[in-house]
């Protein structure tokens, strides 16, 4: 199987955390946000609106970012999942949800609608990581997450970057794979064609998204997006979400990209 929720991966980081605020005359509160790096915007919150903080969590801290769910194939997917764990009772997806109840506390409200969402689609579907920053916070979701959703524990790894290449070999590579065909569909792979590959050693599977897609399929009629399937080369287990995340390579424009990205849409968000 390919990489877990607690090894590196290459590429951007998109996470929706949970921060719970330790402050004694604010104790219990709690806020939901969305970021490309958790300790940067932790002590944004920290620091107040003139660090960058949320004006919801400015003056009311220490804020400690308790929970993070990772592995969002956009941030565009991260900001939904964000808003929709804002606004459980707004979202269609979440009208099975219940409001909070009378004596229940804000932050097991919130654990109990992630509960949910973890299984809602099109979120139920999604390569996601739930880590805890905070074992002691820790609490069992009802109902847990699907078996996919690994359960981690400590601060995200460092992200991985993609080894930079040097023009000749990026040319020589380019001049073989025009000349290289989809392992299930034998048709050639066009330059503009990111294919799939096979991380595991000495496995040749090269193929098109929609006919390794397909392929995982076979066992989930009527599914659009894969889980896992069985790799048709080496016949190893493959998550579809770590091939994506080992195609979609991240660079360091992206990254810059993503922070400021960030930044818009949260000032967006809090209008």
């Amino acid at each position: 199987m390919g990489p877990t929720g607690g090894a590196a991966r290459p590429g951007r980081f998109f996470g929706v955390y949970l921060l719970y605020c330790l402050n004694p005359r604010h104790l219990g509160r709690v806020y939901v946000g969305f970021t490309v790096n958790p300790a940067r915007r932790v002590q944004q919150h920290n620091g107040g609106r003139r660090k960058g903080g949320a004006w919801r969590t400015s003056g009311r801290g220490p804020w400690e970012m308790v929970l993070i769910v990772h592995g969002f194939p956009s941030a565009v997917a991260a900001l939904r999942f964000e808003w929709a764990w804002q606004h459980p009772q707004a979202s269609r997806r979440l009208a099975h949800v219940g409001p909070r109840l009378r004596g229940e506390a804000t932050f097991a409200f919130h654990l109990r609608v992630l509960a949910h969402m973890l299984r809602a689609p099109p979120w139920a579907r999604l390569p996601l990581t739930l880590r805890w920053l905070r074992a002691d916070f820790r609490q069992d979701l009802c109902p847990p997450p699907p078996p996919h959703v690994p359960l981690a524990f400590g601060p995200p790894p460092p992200r991985a970057s993609a080894p930079r290449r040097r023009a000749a070999d990026t040319e020589s590579e380019l001049e073989h794979d025009a000349e290289t065909r989809c392992t299930l569909c034998a048709r050639v792979l066009q330059d503009e064609e990111d294919p799939l590959c096979c991380p595991h050693p000495g496995c040749s599977l090269r193929a098109h998204v929609i006919c390794l897609a397909e392929e995982f399929l076979q066992e989930e009629p009527g599914q659009l997006l894969p889980l896992e399937g069985q790799c048709p080369g080496c016949k190893n287990s493959l998550l579809w979400g770590d091939l994506i995340w080992l195609c979609r390579m991240g660079t360091e424009e992206e990254e810059e990209d993503s922070e400021l990205e960030e930044e818009h849409w949260t000032d967006m968000l809090e209008i």
